[in-house]
């Protein structure tokens, strides 16, 4: 069983400013998602196979092929590089998001 404090450590590690209402609230619905977990815990999965993939499709994603326009298979490095805002020859120039020390 959930208690107040838990509720309250949860909210302060998740810098949530809880009422006296929400706690009482949070408190019920955490306790109703325990006991679910708890019925979960009760099934038998030893005999059960490891499923990944319900469907039966495979490979469904389509071939990552460079096309330019309707009729070309290859591109030009100007033509890929053609949109990118800051660039240096064949580079793309990016904006620092590490600080040097």
């Amino acid at each position: 069983m959930l208690k107040r404090d838990d509720v309250l450590q949860v909210a302060k590690l998740a810098r949530l400013e809880l009422s006296d209402a929400q706690v009482k609230k949070f408190s019920e619905q955490l306790n109703s998602v325990f006991e679910l977990f708890k019925k979960i815990e009760k099934v038998e999965l030893d005999n059960v196979e490891e499923t990944s993939q319900v469907t039966g499709l495979r490979n469904v994603f389509k071939k990552d092929e460079i096309k330019c326009d309707e009729q070309a298979t290859t591109c030009s490095t100007d033509n890929l590089l053609s949109n990118i805002p800051y660039r240096e020859e064949n580079k793309i120039i990016v904006p620092r998001i590490i600080e040097e020390r």
